[in-house]
């Protein structure tokens, strides 16, 4: 953990997976961190004083994303054994786990209101790379999902309530797109192609209608989404 402001050195390490840690996410509510790595092990640790409070080991629990549900003790877990877990923090113990899916699942964001969740889907060559919305309340069943990347959905987030009369969500891929869906009806409302990036490895939102993209090839892209005329995207800047 590291301060923003005048610290060289970090303010805390929390010291305890056996391999690389491959999922991250903080509650200020609970003033929790919850880790998970490639060691097949999610853990949760105390902010102020660094300690493990739990540590849970499955088989193949090859960790690739984690997002904690706004305001309550629970942990969206995805993993390459293809299966997304709902941890209860609190004993961290798997509460509930949807059926394990075709694809490897890489990436999750639980909405703002913490009842749906979003996923991403390994894919190549035009197969899988689909992105799916859950009910937390039903995990087991899918609501809806999202195909027009042409491999794996690296990223995919809910975007804040205001810039359309209906939500929605992004996403971004290694197929070098990020886009928009209509979180309704699953409909592709916009794509941005960022020519030469690579391989868009993570979204996040910035503000009601901005959007930063990080990219293998390119660094940091900033885009920016506008309603006029109908959803769009468009780049603004690249750092």
């Amino acid at each position: 953990m590291w301060g923003l402001y005048g610290a060289d050195s970090a303010a805390k390490c929390f010291s305890g997976h056996d391999l690389v840690v491959t999922g991250l996410a903080v509650s200020p509510v609970f003033h929790q961190l919850c880790t998970g790595s490639r060691d097949n092990c999610v853990c949760t640790w105390d902010i102020e004083t660094g300690v493990c409070l739990h540590r849970a080991f499955i088989s193949r629990n090859l960790v690739t994303h984690l997002c904690w549900v706004p305001g309550e003790p629970y942990i969206i877990q995805t993993s390459e054994d293809k299966t997304i877990r709902l941890w209860d923090t609190r004993s961290l113990q798997v509460a509930h786990a949807c059926p394990p899916q075709q694809h490897i699942q890489t990436a999750c964001d639980v909405s703002p209101d913490g009842r749906y969740c979003l996923s991403g889907s390994h894919g190549f060559g035009g197969e899988g790379g689909e992105a799916t919305l859950w009910d937390l309340r039903h995990l087991r069943g899918r609501v809806r999902e999202f195909w027009g990347h042409s491999q794996t959905t690296a990223s995919c987030i809910f975007l804040p309530q205001g810039l359309t009369s209906f939500p929605i969500v992004a996403t971004s891929s290694h197929d070098g797109t990020v886009k928009v869906w209509s979180q309704q009806t699953g409909a592709c409302v916009s794509t941005a192609y960022l020519d030469g990036a690579g391989p868009l490895v993570s979204l996040a939102a910035c503000g009601k209608a901005t959007l930063l993209c990080a990219s293998t090839n390119s660094g940091i892209h900033l885009l920016s989404v506008h309603s006029a005329n109908g959803l769009g995207l468009q780049q603004v800047t690249t750092f």
